[in-house]
């Protein structure tokens, strides 16, 4: 329940990002997102009179700070200035997979042939869906797209793990706390260069990619991949690009694809099999 939780929270950043992005350039959205979600995780931290992580594992919070915090927000937000919300889900829709491959090569683990024959269907089933939906051609953004899969899988897989030693939100907390001086120093700058024009889709698209997916999103997903494995959790996000799609036609008016309902269903049954799997 946490772990789909998270992804029920990640399903919204695209969109999220979108009505960011009336307001704000890219960099900036970026840099002041991080920003506000380091401020709220350090208050957290300050209240809760969280002692600093033992040094061994500052260099894992590390790895998570470029995967999440800076690396896939940077390279989707990029790739949402010319790529529609439903394409850029579809394509992240590779993530679970990304994340599993990540996974086994830094666990050691080695989930059953079944799950990988499931998790390998799903993730041909939403390739497929893209590709059929760009004509086959690959853009700008999707280069963005694919780099943004593989940081965030590594940042997943390494956040999955510390998360075993600490609690979920200590692991995003730190993580950001890590990005606090870069990405303030980044605001300044990036508000100083790109126009601002404030309107109410900008001001809560903000606000939701900053609390929401970025610190209460992220915590939830932390706190599932410990309890029941990355493998079999990052499965679940296979649903994160079809619940995007939903959002995309409620909230930005964006044309749902024929194609999507026949994805839905072989998506979610490769879902089912992966959580069903031994590993």
């Amino acid at each position: 329940m946490l772990a789909a939780l998270g992804v029920l929270s990640f399903s919204l950043t695209f969109p999220s990002t979108v009505w960011g992005l009336e307001s704000f350039g890219p960099w900036s959205l970026v840099a002041v997102r991080s920003t506000l979600a380091a401020l709220i995780a350090g208050t957290f931290l300050l209240v809760g009179r969280v002692p600093l992580p033992e040094r061994r594992h500052w260099a894992g919070l590390a790895v998570v700070a470029g995967g999440v915090v800076i690396g896939f927000p940077l390279l989707t937000t990029l790739a949402l200035q010319t790529s529609t919300t439903s394409h850029a889900a579809v394509v992240v829709g590779l993530l679970p997979l990304t994340t599993a491959a990540f996974a086994a090569l830094r666990t050691g683990r080695r989930p059953s042939r079944t799950f990988w024959f499931a998790a390998v269907s799903g993730a041909v089933v939403v390739l497929a869906f893209t590709v059929q939906q760009s004509g086959g051609a690959v853009s700008q953004g999707d280069l963005y797209l694919f780099g943004a899969l593989l940081v965030c899988a590594a940042g997943y897989t390494e956040g999955g793990r510390l998360a075993r030693l600490m609690p979920g939100w200590h692991v995003i907390g730190w993580a950001l706390i890590l990005c606090l001086p870069l990405m303030a120093a980044g605001s300044a700058v990036a508000l100083s260069v790109e126009p601002v024009h404030l309107n109410a889709h900008g001001v809560i698209g903000l606000i939701w990619v900053a609390a929401g997916s970025t610190f209460f999103g992220l915590y939830v997903w932390y706190r599932g991949m410990a309890s029941i494995g990355i493998a079999k959790a990052s499965q679940l996000q296979l649903a994160q690009p079809l619940l995007t799609l939903i959002w995309s036609v409620v909230l930005l008016g964006e044309t749902l694809p024929l194609a999507a309902p026949l994805a839905a269903v072989a998506v979610l049954v490769c879902i089912a099999v992966t959580q069903r799997a031994k590993s």
